[in-house]
């Protein structure tokens, strides 16, 4: 006999006959469950939490995977995990080779599609439902989106095609005022405007009531009432409706998101509905239920670990966003010019700070990158100095606009890509490795990678003042690796040590310099030096720099992002234009992505930590040398 409700689960048809205060029960076993596995693990609490009896009522009134459930940006899916026989599996969550953080078919056929990036699951779900409607299967979709992911223009898209949609479609607004940070804008302040309006949702319930006790009609003029509803609306709210009616939705809302009870009557009244999409306005409390949470949701969105009685986190220390902002901060203060975007990421990027000292020059458009860098070529067109400050895997997204927008015009733009190379446990929808590559096919578009912190503001000028373009500072997660004793940057775009007697060149770039460091040393003390060459600015590539590296024969070239495309190939295409004739040898991602680990972990896996690299180095030097060279 298990000890607990929870325990008792292998599949959400286990909680289908459970009463209402098993339930209530449940759902705080959940809480507890997720509480002290995030607190080993880390990971995404606060919207976990958040959605605990919304996640519970779906799978209560919705047969899943026949019915499907579509997360948005899929970091809020622990509870759906619990629930669909991955309970016994759940203490390895986000650990290397256990449970992603996010949905992913390949564990479960209850996740439908992957999830990593927000303001998908609209349109994702629209597609979801169309096949099902054109294969004759009569199951729901269900799109959960949060308030903070419908600033996202995408989730308009989605809108507007699925409310013309006649699908079995339903759409849960998950209204918590959060993303990351607080939510900005119109849309914000649109969702307060309808959560406020109280007075015409006592009025409605009040008069439905009373009608369908009257006898006989009453039922039957109730809904000749209501299906005027519009009209009613207008003479209460002053307005013809909510837009997600006039996109062709039927609205239910606001519902309390933690009254389960509430919850399965709303859901199987939005199940009624066949003939036309349903939207439900559901309000919830991020961190629900674990006051550190609630209290500061910012902080427990995503974080690496806790201790659960204090709420303190674990680790700390400097990092690179840290260094970035505090540098942001310094070249802002006499120059008006300078001014901070972010796209719902204000702490994450580590520019709280600045939007404190700076409010004036502080932007958050909300999740909404291409509107960003646009945003940002409209106030360089006019003189300012722009900085958008932004995870390299959500920068992908503006990819059209950095061309079109910024690099054609040539404007005096900075993107500060944070969170570049491996990240570690988000995983492969996270993982910064395609930036350098996107990145340096765009003319007119200068890259800078600083490999240690001091190096960071001297970048950040280069970016600000030394150009008058398009400039890039991407830089990781976290500090700074191995630092050898007494080194000091140059502040040259390129940084060369030529070894006596070294037949192999060992090229790289950002904080894996520290790994090549080590292991050069090694070498170095077994009688097998090794030369290298630190790139810091990786586009264009210094022209020293390239004839500095075409003086070798044999040269290998380390990099933290894919191969394809990426500075190694564009290094060795260089040298080859100038006629040299020698080998070239890539480590670097190759035609994959990269599954969730500790960052160290995966460095390791693909030959770009320390050992990799004095193992990889060795076996070239070795080749030299048993070729006679």
């Amino acid at each position: 006999m298990a000890d607990s409700l929870l325990d008792n689960i292998h599949s959400p048809d286990d909680i289908k006959h459970y009463s209402q205060e098993e339930i209530d029960s449940l759902c705080g076993e959940i809480r507890e469950r997720l509480i002290e596995t995030v607190a080993q693990n880390g990971g995404h609490l606060a919207s976990n939490l958040g959605v605990v009896e919304l996640t519970v009522a779906l799978h209560r009134v919705f047969c899943s995977p026949h019915d499907q459930i579509m997360f948005d940006v899929g970091h809020q899916c622990y509870t759906h995990k619990l629930l669909t026989g991955r309970r016994e599996q759940f203490d390895t969550l986000r650990r290397e080779g256990g449970l992603s953080g996010f949905p992913k078919p390949c564990e479960s056929e209850h996740d439908p599609m992957i999830a990593g990036h927000s303001s998908t699951s609209i349109s994702a779900a629209c597609g979801l439902a169309a096949a099902k409607k054109l294969s004759g299967d009569d199951g729901f979709v269900i799109a959960v989106i949060g308030d903070g992911a419908l600033t996202g223009g995408m989730a308009y898209e989605g809108l507007n095609n699925a409310g013309r949609s006649h699908g079995r479609l339903i759409v849960i607004l998950n209204d918590n005022k959060m993303s990351i940070s607080k939510n900005v804008g119109s849309i914000a302040r649109y969702l307060t405007a309808i959560r406020t309006k109280n007075r015409y949702i006592r009025f409605k319930t009040k008069v439905s009531r009373a009608l369908r006790s009257v006898p006989g009609i009453g039922t039957h003029i109730n809904d000749i009432l209501f299906r005027s509803k519009k009209a009613l609306k207008g003479a209460i709210l002053h307005r013809r409706g909510t837009i997600f009616e006039d996109m062709g939705f039927l609205y239910i809302g606001p519902v309390d998101g933690h009254n389960e009870k509430v919850l399965e009557r709303t859901l199987n009244v939005a199940r009624s509905m066949v003939d036309r999409p349903v939207l439900i306005h559901v309000c919830t409390v991020k961190g629900k239920g674990y006051e550190p949470a609630e209290l500061k949701p910012k902080v427990f969105h995503g974080i690496s670990g806790f201790d659960v009685d204090s709420g303190e986190p674990k680790g700390g220390g400097t990092t690179f966003s840290d260094v970035f902002a505090q540098s942001l901060c310094e070249l802002t203060e006499n120059d008006p010019t300078v001014c901070a975007v972010t796209a719902a990421m204000k702490s994450g990027t580590g520019l709280t700070e600045f939007a404190t000292k700076y409010r004036r020059r502080f932007f958050d458009v909300g999740i909404a990158e291409q509107h960003a860098v646009t945003f940002c070529a409209g106030m360089a067109a006019n003189g300012m100095r722009p900085v958008f400050a932004v995870y390299s895997s959500f920068l992908q997204r503006a990819y059209d606009q950095i061309i079109h927008d910024v690099a054609i015009q040539n404007l005096n733009v900075t993107l500060a890509v944070d969170r570049a190379g491996i990240v570690g446990e988000d995983g492969e929808t996270h993982q910064g490795l395609f930036d350098t590559a996107m990145l340096s096919t765009i003319p007119n578009v200068k890259i800078y990678c600083p490999a240690y912190f001091d190096e960071m503001k001297p970048m950040l000028e280069k970016c600000l003042y030394g150009y008058g373009g398009v400039a890039v500072i991407r830089y990781p997660r976290g500090g700074e690796k191995y630092k050898p004793e007494g080194f000091i940057p140059s502040g040259n775009d390129y940084d060369s040590f030529p070894q006596d007697g070294a037949a192999v060149l060992a090229v790289t770039y950002g904080r894996i310099f520290g790994h090549l460091c080590q292991a050069a040393e090694r070498l170095h003390a077994g009688g097998m030096p090794v030369s290298m060459l630190k790139l810091g600015m990786v586009k264009p590539l210094d022209g020293e720099a390239v004839c500095f590296a075409a003086g070798y024969k044999h040269i290998v070239f380390f990099e933290e992002g894919v191969r394809r495309g990426g500075i190694g190939e564009y290094l060795c295409s260089e040298l080859e234009a100038q006629g040299w004739q020698g080998a070239f040898d890539i480590v670097a991602v190759e035609d994959e992505f990269v599954q969730h680990a500790p960052v160290n972990s995966s460095l390791a896996k693909l030959g770009l930590d320390a050992d990799g690299m004095y193992r990889i180095l060795t076996e070239k030097i070795n080749e030299k040398d048993g070729n006679g060279n």
